[in-house]
This record gives structure tokens, sequence and C-alpha cells, in this order.
């Protein structure tokens, strides 16, 4: 008898991207050991050379993924001259990926502030203290500018830096994934319609 052919996508009720996205978020963060807000983010500058790293999903609604990070650092820099970006989520216990493409836009001020007062102190002092993806000699660099703005702000409040905020990719493209047997995957995909107001829905092959 041929083994039975099977998939674990159970989504297809989901009219919109946004809903699926959070059941499976959810079941992520229940199941996944560590990290399961953990996105590689993937950038390309002006002349389309890319790059991509690991950050963490900080918020998502209808509107997009918000994420954080130094407006000055490579991919807030690239950003900054391409807005094009994508996202893609490995829920390696689920056997699940997501896979999001769209234009970014900055969050707004008071956004950005609200989520800089909610980190740890130490994460803010950070955020002063980094100046990053810039060389530095050596870790004592870092640690002494540090320590130069522990004792800055002191026991006071730490304010934003001008320079670190967030961005909000807004998807016009959102992909589910998930195993199948003999690796014939499920693969559901989500495009903007031509108003923009509502989703186009596809089955793809694997």
């Amino acid at each position: 008898m041929d083994e039975k052919i099977t998939t674990k996508i159970g989504h297809v009720a989901h009219n919109d991207p946004f809903d699926l996205f959070d059941v499976w978020f959810r079941e992520a963060k229940n199941k996944e050991d560590t990290y399961p807000d953990a996105m590689t983010l993937a950038t390309a500058d002006a002349q389309g050379r890319p790059s991509a790293r690991i950050v963490l999903l900080k918020g998502f609604d209808p509107e997009g993924f918000v994420f954080y990070t130094n407006y000055e650092s490579r991919k807030g820099t690239q950003l900054g001259e391409n807005a094009y970006a994508a996202l893609c989520f490995h829920w390696k216990k689920l056997e699940r990926c997501v896979r999001i493409e769209g234009p970014t836009t900055r969050v707004d001020e008071a956004e950005s502030d609200a989520y800089f007062q909610s980190r740890a102190r130490g994460s803010q002092i950070g955020a002063w203290a980094s100046v990053q993806s810039r060389p530095m000699s050596g870790r004592f660099d870092l640690e002494k500018r540090v320590a130069e703005f522990t004792a800055k702000f002191g026991f006071g409040k730490v304010p934003r830096p001008d320079h670190w905020g967030g961005f909000r990719l807004v998807p016009d493209r959102i992909e589910f994934w998930s195993e199948g047997t003999f690796r014939l995957h499920d693969r559901q995909l989500y495009t903007r319609d031509a108003e923009g107001t509502g989703w186009l829905v596809e089955k793809l092959f694997p």
C-alpha cells in the first residue's frame, strides 16, 4: 500500500492572511522552545545588493509587521535607499514557514517612544551606546560608551535616541508553507488585490 500523502496547513477557511498568521503565531508561542518571534529580515541597497539578518517581531496588525532598530545601521540605511523588504518565519516544531514581502515605512514617533519606554533600562542605554554596524577596535569601545551613557542619564528617564525606532513592513504578498510528506508541501499565497483593499488567494505547487 502506498504511504498516504499528508499536509499540515489547516488554513483553507481563512480569507485574511492576518487572521491565519495570528493563529499560527499563537501556536508557535505555545510550541516553539525559543524565540517564536524571530524572523529573517532581508533588505537590499540602492544597487540591489541583498543582506539578511534575524530580528524580532514586536507587533502586527492589518497595517503590517513591526520591528525596531537603529536607523543608521546597515539595515536601516538600506531601507532608506530601498524601502522594499522581506520577512521569513521558520517554526521548526510546527514544520511551518511564513514569507512576507512589501514596502516598509517608519512607525510614527509616538509608537517608537512607547515601545522604547517599555524596554529594559539596559537595552535603552544600549541603544545610545551602540553605533550599530560601525567598526570598533575592541569590546572596550562598547563598554566605555555604555559607562558614559549610564552616567549621563543617571537614575533619570532614558529618552529614545533620534536614530532609533520602528519600521512597519506593509505586506503585498504573504505565503504560508507547511511541511508535507515526500516534499509535497502545502503552500498558500495571499496577494493584494488591484484596489489594495482585499486579498487574492492561490494554492502553489510545492
